[in-house]
């Protein structure tokens, strides 16, 4: 489960860049699996006892496997409310939540957090730790932060030491090797009113392709995906390929869409930073997708530290296939009765719009769990300064395959009461699809034009 992204090319921008940050010594990464996690969160409980320690997760190991792994059970279902923080209350808390979480209590009177016992449940597989563990000691910022070497699969700075580590550590988190997800996005308006877009998407990891990793053509790709839409009739048929590099300055993302209408591929540079996404009604860039992705150039990023924050978690019950998307979907939020939200310990990053830089995004917090280095909350700011948009991760641990990840994320629009709801699966007769055998010609151009037709 090697990734080796030590290409000769990296390696050389390894040694001319002038942004590279001192490897944590040998001494340092012993730390992780003893005061610090595998992948490098305190182990410890927090003074109050509200956060545990990390025992090691949920994993295939000491789990009962599910009878359908892309759905596993919810082994917290017996788990009651401890408290709901409301429209009434929220100032009481306010320490624990971002300003986003705060601008939607002020917004909604019925808005609710519904808060449980805090688990940490997160787990890789133990071959990973060891990937994790090396890339400690070996892995560096080049090209001014905006790419990584010396590199493997997933991780490379579980001891982050400033915002670009944090930031990278979340782009290259782990999901899986490969995936297949049937899903389905909804724009909501602020009346409530919604058009569901389905769609399924695939992503896997050049080493889990057919014969693995090649040295040459995949020398500067993270990862593979594709897209496409079945659902509603307007849409079906758009796709959209991408090739995902990992330094997006040097080589940018090769992306490529076919659309229906035209019945041709075409490439598609805007499918990148603050490019519209697909089926999203205008309300998701391209780069809010899976919470951020893509490039980090555009801005300067600040690690500002630790908090303790309310973040959705352990989201099980957003799986239940007996709860249908109108009775998950209200006006402004979704609801309350089918979410979770737990007290985590989360990174905060602060990434500002670089001087002559273009994004409508001026500014974003990101609140990253320290446990997954998946981006759980981020509040995003418009070119005035003023708070715009929430985004939530909903996660889950796949203990069947030690995966974290979402299973839906959502995105308000502060300013206009709509929002978007991305992941859901509730209707689906299958959610997702693990370690599919897939090659590199089925992430081809040809292979998009094909599935087009």
């Amino acid at each position: 489960m090697k990734k080796n992204i030590t290409t000769a090319s990296l390696l050389m921008l390894s040694l001319v860049s002038s942004y590279t940050f001192a490897k944590v010594t040998a001494e340092q990464a012993e730390q992780l699996g003893k005061t610090l996690t595998p992948l490098g969160a305190e182990m410890a409980a927090n003074a109050s006892g509200t956060i545990p320690a990390w025992t090691g997760g949920l994993t295939s190991k000491n789990t009962t496997a599910s009878a359908d792994s892309g759905r596993p059970a919810n082994i917290f279902a017996e788990d009651k409310v401890l408290f709901s923080i409301t429209n009434a209350n929220f100032g009481d808390y306010k320490a624990n939540l971002s300003a986003g979480q705060i601008a939607m209590f002020e917004k909604y009177a019925d808005y609710t957090m519904p808060i449980y016992q805090t688990r940490r449940t997160a787990a890789y597989s133990n071959d990973l730790y060891d990937v994790v563990k090396k890339n400690a000691t070996t892995a560096e910022l080049v090209q001014s932060g905006n790419g990584i070497a010396n590199f493997d699969t997933t991780i490379p700075f579980p001891i982050a030491q400033n915002g670009s580590e944090v930031i990278w550590n979340h782009i290259t988190r782990y999901r899986g090797g490969t995936a297949k997800r049937f899903l389905t996005t909804i724009p909501v308006q602020a009346n409530g009113s919604f058009v569901p877009v389905k769609m399924n998407d695939q992503l896997v990891w050049p080493e889990f392709l057919k014969g693995g990793r090649d040295a040459e053509e995949d020398a500067n790709i993270l990862f593979y995906y594709l897209q496409e839409i079945t659902a509603p009739s307007r849409l079906t048929g758009t796709a959209l390929l991408v090739h995902e590099t990992i330094d997006q300055v040097k080589e940018a993302r090769k992306a490529w869409v076919y659309n229906a209408g035209q019945r041709r591929v075409r490439r598609a540079p805007n499918v990148a930073y603050d490019g519209p996404g697909a089926g999203t009604d205008g309300l998701r860039a391209t780069d809010n997708y899976d919470m951020y992705n893509g490039a980090p150039d555009r801005y300067d990023w600040k690690l500002v530290g630790k908090k303790e924050l309310y973040i959705p978690y352990n989201s099980y019950n957003l799986l239940d296939t007996t709860v249908k998307y109108e009775d998950l979907i209200q006006e402004g939020h979704l609801n309350a009765e089918h979410l979770r939200y737990e007290l985590h310990r989360v990174w905060q990053v602060e990434a500002t719009l670089k001087e002559g830089a273009r994004h409508i995004y001026a500014k974003r917090t990101f609140f990253i769990d320290e446990d997954t280095w998946g981006a759980s909350v981020i509040d995003q700011y418009d070119g005035r300064g003023e708070l715009w948009k929430l985004s939530e991760a909903h996660n889950i641990q796949f203990y069947d395959v030690d995966t974290p990840w979402m299973v839906a994320e959502t995105l308000h629009d502060l300013n206009s009461g709509r929002y978007l709801v991305t992941g859901l699966s509730n209707e689906e007769p299958t959610f997702m699809i693990w370690g599919e055998k897939v090659s590199r010609q089925d992430f081809s151009t040809s292979a998009l034009r094909r599935l087009g037709r």
